[in-house]
């Protein structure tokens, strides 16, 4: 094991102050900063997946999850007519359910109160001007003015890494998709009572996901041309255009959305970093290392992922570089296989053609990756 040691973490998202709640709870002083001014949430809702949920356990959340949230267990397809296609049982596995939908202003109120109880001391509005790694520890200037020294500097500052350009320059700068993902909360429908999918021929795929016993959000992914952004006044009517192929629930959904400032807007785009994702004491994680498009919904669940096994890591370790080496070897192959897993079912799902290689993942299927993820490591 480690002595305790002195943890920077950049970035104070669901990956950050997970991490920052495993690494406290086991002796290490953290550190949080995050460039925003308070802790919030961008968007609307996330699916937090079995493997996640296993997570939220781990570090004592469990409960908050899932009272803050909405347990799932049957995933329903539809066609885009709306007429059923089939019902897919999502067991519960190892006492922890199989989805729980959650807002996400709720899961980081619940993980910003559970890293400050273990001890985490959280600074917002601070980002990091200047960094040095002197081989046993990191010199860090803050841009509030202060200078620290760390044992360990963690990047979970995001898709847009500033830490990850600090690192590797522009070399792994994000890479857009080519689709986008349209969403906007809505008042949960009594019958929704899981995800509820509609797919087809239309080149685009359509849900409804759980987030609260009153609330769901509506999402849809559509192609769409990099430089393109919604009309902030017809941002609602430009969304009704791209779902007028679709009935069932999700023409239902759609009519309550009259409020272009609702609906949220973002380019699916990835980062794959191949070069190692520590450097000295320097690590970059979740997004920063490995972003991938949400078609598994394991984005935020790979990156707690890092979280809790880098903190386990640390545990089984002697030294930090043994520690971090043993931590980037378990992780690399299981966040590599979903971000091809999820680029090649955004393909399938909007009918765009495949690699061999893809074709080959895609025999796994969704129910086949939920069976692999349904633990953390």
């Amino acid at each position: 094991m480690t002595p305790p040691l002195r943890v920077l973490v950049h970035g104070g998202g669901i990956g950050g102050l997970t991490a920052a709640t495993a690494l406290a709870r086991r002796g290490h002083r953290v550190d949080v900063v995050e460039l925003r001014d308070a802790l919030e949430a961008l968007g609307v809702g996330i699916i937090q997946p079995s493997n996640a949920l296993h997570v939220m356990r781990e570090i004592g959340v469990l409960e908050q999850c899932l009272a803050a949230g909405f347990e799932w267990e049957v995933l329903t397809i539809c066609d885009p007519t709306g007429g059923i296609l089939a019902k897919i049982p999502q067991p519960r596995m190892d006492g922890a359910p199989s989805n729980n939908g959650i807002p996400r202003p709720a899961l980081a109120r619940v993980l910003g109160e559970a890293a400050t109880a273990a001890g985490a001391t959280l600074r917002f509005g601070t980002t990091i001007t200047e960094l040095a790694d002197e081989g046993e520890q990191v010199a860090v200037t803050l841009s509030d003015g202060s200078s620290e020294r760390y044992d360990l500097v963690v990047g979970f500052d995001g898709i847009g890494s500033p830490l990850r350009k600090r690192l590797y320059g522009e070399k792994y700068a994000p890479e857009y998709t080519g689709f986008a993902n349209w969403r906007v909360t809505l008042p949960r429908s009594p019958e929704v009572q899981g995800v509820v999918m509609s797919t087809g021929n239309l080149k685009a795929k359509a849900l409804l996901t759980p987030i609260s016993d009153d609330l769901m959000y509506l999402g849809s992914v559509f192609a769409e041309a990099e430089d393109f952004r919604p009309d902030q006044e017809q941002a609602h009517e430009q969304l009704r255009e791209r779902l007028a192929g679709f009935g069932g629930p999700i023409a239902e959904a759609l009519a309550q959305v009259t409020d272009p400032a609702a609906v949220v807007y973002s380019r699916i785009s990835q980062v794959t970093v191949e070069e190692p994702w520590h450097v000295g004491r320097v690590v970059l994680a979740g997004d920063a290392a490995h972003a991938s498009t949400p078609h598994l919904a394991q984005g935020a669940a790979m990156a707690v992922e890092d979280a809790l096994v880098l903190a386990q890591s640390l545990d089984a370790a002697e030294t930090v570089p043994t520690a971090l080496a043993a931590w980037e070897e378990r992780r690399r192959p299981r966040a590599m296989w979903v971000q091809a897993l999820s680029r090649a079912i955004l393909k399938q799902e909007t009918g765009t053609p495949t690699t061999p290689e893809e074709d080959e993942l895609l025999k796994v299927g969704i129910p086949g990756a939920a069976h692999f993820l349904v633990k953390p490591y």
